[in-house]
C-alpha cells in the first residue's frame, strides 16, 4: 500500500486509446458538472449543485485555491511518491476521503447511491464518511465498504436517546469514527431549492437511518399509523440540535471511537475542541451550502492547523481537482474530502463513475507531486513549498 503510484491511471487511459478505447466519463470537473446536470432531475440537481444565498461563498471556496501556487523543486528524484497517511491508528493509502453528502443516494440512477459510493470506496481504498441522511441504512452502507474504513457523520438530534442509538448502531456496523456536523442544525437560505419548493427530506427521502432506528420507531408509534406524513413530521421535529460547548462532554461520552467535530473554522473553536477531548477537527463550511458571505474554508485552514497543534485536521469545501488536494495538504490538512465531483461521477456512471473520479483526483495529485518534486506529504508541508500568488 505504501508508495502506491496513483498516476499510473493515466497510463491505463493512454494504452486503452491505442486500441481505440476512449474514456466514457469526463476528465475535467467542468465537463463532469455539465453532463451530470443533464443526467440528474432538476430537483436533485438544484439540491446538490446549489449553495446558500447568492452562492458567493461556494464560488469563493473554489477560487481560493487559485490564490496559492506550488513551488517546483528539481533534481529530487521523485520517481516514487508516498501519499500514505496515518489517521486514528489507521494506515491509509492516500489522504483522500469521500465527504458526507446527505442525498448521495438520490444521485444514482437506481436510487441507491450510498451503496454505490461505499462500493467505490472499497475498490479504491478511499475512506467514506457516510451521512446520517441516507437512502439505505448505515448497516448496509458499512457492509459495502469491505476492508476500507468508514466514518459515520451524525446530525445530532434533539432526542439524546436517538443520538445514542445512532452512534451505537454505527459502532456495531463497524464504522471507525464519528463525525459530528455542527453547522446544520437548521437549513441555511438556499434560493435554488426555495424557488422550486423542494427539500428532499420533507418529501420523505434519505431518512432510512431514522425509520430503521428502534428509538425513532418508538417515537413514531405514538402517531397515527395511517398518516403517511408521520415519519417526515417526526423527523422534522427531532432533527435540529443547536449544540453548545456544554454538550461536548456528553458527545464525548457517547463513544470510545474517534470523535471529529465538523464545521470548525476558527482557531479558538479548535482549541476548545482539543481541550474537550476530540480526536480531530474538520475544517469545512459545508461547501458553501449553509452560509453565504463567509470566509473560504481554505483561507481558514492554516489557522485551524496551527491551533490544532498536531491534532489531525480533516478538510473539505471547494475541492475540484487533484491540484486542489495537493494545496490543501500543503497547507497542513491531514486528509482532504471531495464532495460534488464524486456526486456527479455517481450520477453519470454509478459505482464506476465514483471510482473514475477518485482515481482521476489521485492520479493528478500524484503526478503533480512527481513533476514538482515532492515525493512525500512531509515535503509538501515544508516551508516555502506553497506560496500565495
Amino acid at each position: 500500500m505504501a508508495g502506491q503510484q496513483f498516476g499510473d491511471y493515466q497510463n491505463e487511459i493512454y494504452f486503452d486509446g491505442l486500441f481505440g478505447v476512449q474514456p466514457t466519463l469526463p476528465m475535467t470537473f467542468a465537463d463532469l458538472e455539465t453532463r451530470a446536470r443533464a443526467a440528474l432531475s432538476p430537483s436533485v440537481w438544484s439540491y446538490v449543485a446549489g449553495g446558500a444565498g447568492d452562492e458567493r461563498t461556494q464560488r469563493a471556496n473554489v477560487s481560493a485555491f487559485e490564490g496559492w501556487g506550488l513551488v517546483p523543486r528539481m533534481m529530487v528524484g521523485a520517481r516514487q511518491r508516498d501519499l500514505t497517511v496515518d489517521l486514528f491508528g489507521l494506515r491509509l493509502p492516500s489522504p483522500l476521503f469521500l465527504a458526507p453528502i446527505g442525498v448521495i443516494g438520490l444521485c444514482a440512477q437506481d436510487g441507491h447511491g450510498d451503496l454505490a459510493a461505499a462500493r467505490a470506496a472499497a475498490r479504491t481504498g478511499v475512506p467514506m464518511v457516510a451521512s446520517t441522511l441516507s437512502v439505505d441504512p448505515m448497516e448496509q452502507v458499512a457492509d459495502r465498504l469491505g476492508d476500507t474504513p468508514g466514518l459515520f457523520q451524525l446530525y445530532t438530534p434533539t432526542d439524546r436517546a436517538l443520538a445514542e442509538s445512532l452512534v451505537r448502531r454505527a459502532e456495531a456496523a463497524g464504522f471507525r469514527g464519528i463525525v459530528i456536523t455542527l453547522d446544520t442544525w437548521l437549513t441555511g437560505w438556499r434560493p435554488r431549492d426555495l424557488a422550486t419548493g423542494n427539500f428532499p427530506q420533507l418529501r420523505g427521502h434519505a431518512l432510512a437511518n431514522y425509520t430503521s432506528d428502534p428509538v425513532f420507531r418508538a417515537r413514531l408509534a405514538k402517531t397515527p399509523e395511517e398518516d403517511p406524513r408521520a415519519a417526515v413530521l417526526e423527523w422534522a421535529g427531532v432533527f435540529g440540535n443547536p449544540l453548545t460547548w456544554d454538550d461536548l462532554p456528553w458527545l464525548r461520552s457517547l463513544t470510545d471511537l474517534p470523535l471529529v467535530l465538523k464545521g470548525i473554522c476558527h482557531p479558538e473553536d479548535v482549541r476548545r475542541a482539543r481541550d474537550g477531548g476530540v480526536d480531530a477537527v474538520y475544517c469545512s463550511n459545508h461547501g458553501g451550502r449553509q452560509a453565504d458571505g463567509g470566509l473560504p474554508a481554505l483561507d481558514a485552514l492554516p489557522g485551524v492547523v496551527e491551533a490544532a497543534d498536531g491534532l489531525p485536521v480533516l478538510f473539505d469545501s471547494g475541492v475540484r481537482t487533484g491540484a486542489d488536494v495537493v494545496k490543501a495538504l500543503a497547507l497542513g490538512a491531514t486528509a482532504v474530502g471531495v464532495g460534488r465531483p464524486y456526486a456527479y461521477g455517481l450520477a453519470l456512471g454509478g459505482e464506476d463513475g465514483v471510482v473514475h473520479v477518485l482515481r482521476s483526483l489521485l492520479a493528478e495529485a500524484d503526478l503533480l507531486m512527481a513533476v514538482d518534486g515532492y515525493p512525500a506529504l512531509a515535503d509538501l508541508r515544508a516551508d516555502g513549498a506553497l506560496r500565495r500568488l
